[in-house]
């Protein structure tokens, strides 16, 4: 693997969105298989994409989780949920992101990335009280 400046930053900015087993576990633990992927999104998409002007960090993670919630990418899904609250993404948002998702992918993809967002709540002791809606929405009236 070339390191160089590009590497360097991408590997920096993984570190920051995903921790250590996000970036060096990942490229320090490499194989013939799977060692120029990991070169790709080190250097293109965290080294370069990533630092690009025009749109911050917490916009991209938005936007990165809305395209995978609308791929049905379960396993990105959860690693993007990660870093998107490591870029300064709201919980609040990330629950906004996945309702707003119901229009456009249908309930099953919404279903799944609540399925992730609550696993990584979980995960990082999150509270799942956003915003208190749950306790004041009155519940639907019997027929």
């Amino acid at each position: 693997m070339q390191r160089d400046e590009l590497y360097e930053r991408g590997l920096a900015q993984r570190r920051t969105m995903f921790g250590s087993e996000g970036a060096e576990d990942q490229v320090e633990h490499t194989t013939d298989v799977n060692d120029k992927i990991q070169e790709y999104v080190t250097r293109v998409c965290f080294g370069d994409i990533w630092q690009r002007d025009g749109l911050n960090k917490r916009d991209r993670s938005k936007i990165t989780l809305a395209m995978l919630l609308a791929q049905g990418k379960s396993h990105e899904i959860r690693i993007h949920i990660r870093g998107a609250l490591a870029n300064g993404v709201s919980p609040l948002e990330i629950r906004e992101l996945i309702v707003h998702s119901i229009l456009y992918i249908g309930i099953p993809g919404a279903v799944e990335g609540i399925r992730a967002f609550e696993e990584i709540l979980t995960e990082r002791g999150i509270s799942f009280e956003i915003d208190a809606e749950a306790s004041t929405t009155p519940a639907p009236s019997a027929r």
